[in-house]
């Protein structure tokens, strides 16, 4: 059983840990010699972000319908919408830069669009994230109160700091952090009913 949540605990973790190296080796500008790693990176990173939503999706389950399906609508925007900045600003933006060999204007206004996405996808993220967080601590109480901390500085950390170094880096391990404790504290084991928990030997 411990090892079970442990391991549980240790999944919600790897999606926001995956994030934080590649972060740590992403090119802090782009330019002519960095484009090509900057659009091969983002290739790579386009399965790995929604594996975020997929978390918040799993930590949406056993929240009350009124919390779970607003949090996953958001969790999906999330994906859709971040999806979009890291095609548009990531693979494309290098990609362009890479065939001009040099930023040019055109390469302002692939940035300006993706900025628009990927504001959009981090609200959204914030929003799931927020609702998670409520529902975790409405079921744990005080034991979910750290981990929801930690998630929602986390995330509005991501509103503006993707996962460059370091802040990023910070961020998404904070991400990683968070999504863990509350999957644990969550993790209640076999309800009693109110009947049997009276009822003394």
């Amino acid at each position: 059983m411990i090892r079970s949540r442990w391991l549980r605990a240790l999944l919600f973790a790897v999606p926001g840990l995956l994030l934080a190296g590649f972060g740590a080796t992403h090119p802090a500008l782009l330019d002519a010699a960095s484009s090509s790693s900057w659009a091969a990176l983002h290739i790579v990173l386009l399965p790995v972000f929604p594996l975020l939503a997929v978390a918040q999706w799993l930590l949406l389950t056993s929240a009350p319908p009124w919390l779970r399906w607003p949090g996953r609508l958001a969790a999906f925007g999330f994906a859709a919408f971040y999806g979009g900045l890291d095609a548009v600003a990531g693979i494309a933006a290098g990609t362009v830069v890479h065939a001009q060999n040099g930023v040019t204007p055109v390469v302002g206004a692939v940035f300006a669009i993706g900025d628009l996405l990927g504001y959009i996808g981090s609200a959204c993220f914030l929003a799931a994230n927020a609702l998670i967080a409520a529902a975790a601590v409405a079921r744990a109480r005080w034991r979910a109160v750290p981990g929801a901390v930690v998630l929602l500085v986390a995330s509005v950390s991501f509103l503006d700091s993707h996962i460059f170094w370091p802040r990023g880096v910070f961020t998404m391990i904070g991400v990683a952090l968070g999504m863990s404790w509350l999957s644990m504290a969550g993790d209640q084991g076999p309800q009693r009913s109110p009947a049997l928990s009276q009822v003394r030997p």
